[in-house]
């Protein structure tokens, strides 16, 4: 026994494009995981963390939750410096009203998308034959948050909020995707990163 701890069996190490079920994660998105975490390879997703899963849940709770719960996590293979992020989503009761933190650049995708440099969440809109009462609009906010006690971020904090905002941003389109919404949300296809 050499005291060092076993990998799993399954554990695999993986492009960021092939994070959170695949589709996901846009070859854009994957570059801003490297911004944001130093790494371009990730632990492999656990199966049961997809966009897909997440649409089937959002549904199945629609319209009723506004509790945050897990998309996926990105973490950092085994070797490099820990690195937890972790990707959300949770249904809002309406379209976001009144100012953000003063910490967050505004951005136009969707409803509202917020970035800081630690952290990003867009809010959209979505109007889709999966959520049951289809008279009602979903709106739904994704969000990407660094795990971990809040430090000074390292690094230029444009690039990590423009990061930030660009994972965020293709969650979120894999996410409205996936869920059918009218117009994707109002989602662009790229992510829009000046300021609003």
């Amino acid at each position: 026994m050499d005291g060092t701890p076993k990998t799993p069996k399954d554990y695999k190490v993986v492009a960021g494009t092939q994070l959170c079920g695949g589709r996901a994660v846009s070859a854009d998105a994957s570059k801003a995981l490297k911004v944001i975490t130093g790494a371009s390879r990730f632990e492999a997703s656990a199966e049961e963390y997809t966009v897909a899963q997440a649409a089937t849940a959002l549904v199945e709770a629609f319209p009723d939750s506004t509790v945050t719960k897990d998309v996926c996590r990105v973490y950092t293979p085994i070797g490099m410096p820990d690195f937890d992020l972790r990707i959300t989503w949770r249904l809002a009761d309406g379209a976001p009203t009144g100012a953000p933190a003063p910490e967050f650049t505004v951005l136009k995708m969707g409803e509202e998308a917020l970035a800081a440099e630690d952290k990003a969440y867009v809010f959209f809109a979505c109007r889709s034959d999966r959520l049951l009462n289809s008279s009602r609009v979903g709106h739904i906010v994704i969000g990407v948050r660094h795990w971990a006690v809040p430090t000074e971020p390292e690094g230029d904090v444009e690039a990590l909020k423009d990061a930030y905002a660009t994972v965020a941003h293709s969650v979120s389109l894999a996410m409205a995707k996936e869920l059918r919404c009218e117009k994707d949300g109002g989602l662009p296809a790229r992510p829009v990163l000046d300021p609003a």
